[in-house]
């Protein structure tokens, strides 16, 4: 359904732009049209508009603003409409994964008498050990955990419970 949507936006916006340079190119070729051309002798000048043409041009004006401003309003409120429900969806997945996270977190502290390591950490949570490292660094400036490494370089966190 949101290819659809994308679709149909990207459809109007090209529709509606292709009616306003319609427009904006018939208004052009009127005024080109109306413009005087010089000569020499302004008295000998005489003026005979082709009216048929004139007619056409703001026909063709009146219709592409007609046809295009409606079709380019939609299809920026569909776009702008797709935009946010994207961010809402992203920001709601990202809220999901937070809470999964937080939540499996104070469960291994909870097992484990308030100690994690990285490894233990990115095991059950399936992240990449930079990831949860980072996770951990946070989580450890937030509760003012303590820190030991074992001679391997492995570094623990111990929180008080």
């Amino acid at each position: 359904m949101k290819t659809a949507e994308k679709l149909a936006a990207g459809w109007l916006l090209t529709l509606g732009f292709m009616f306003l340079t319609l427009s904006v190119s018939a208004v052009l070729a009127k005024n080109t049209m109306l413009k005087q051309i010089p000569t020499g002798d302004a008295e000998e000048v005489v003026d005979f508009p082709n009216t048929e043409a004139l007619y056409v041009l703001n026909a063709t004006a009146t219709q592409g603003l007609i046809f295009g401003v409606p079709t380019m309003v939609l299809g920026g409120w569909l776009s702008v409409a797709l935009y946010r429900q994207g961010k809402r969806e992203e920001k709601a997945i990202q809220q999901q994964v937070s809470d999964r996270l937080q939540s499996l977190f104070y469960q291994m502290l909870q097992e484990n008498h308030g100690r994690v390591t990285v490894l233990s950490f990115a095991m059950h949570s399936q992240l990449p050990a930079v990831i949860a490292r980072q996770y951990l660094d946070e989580k450890a400036k937030e509760f003012n955990a303590n820190f030991q490494v074992n001679e391997e370089g492995a570094v623990s966190y111990h929180f008080d419970i």
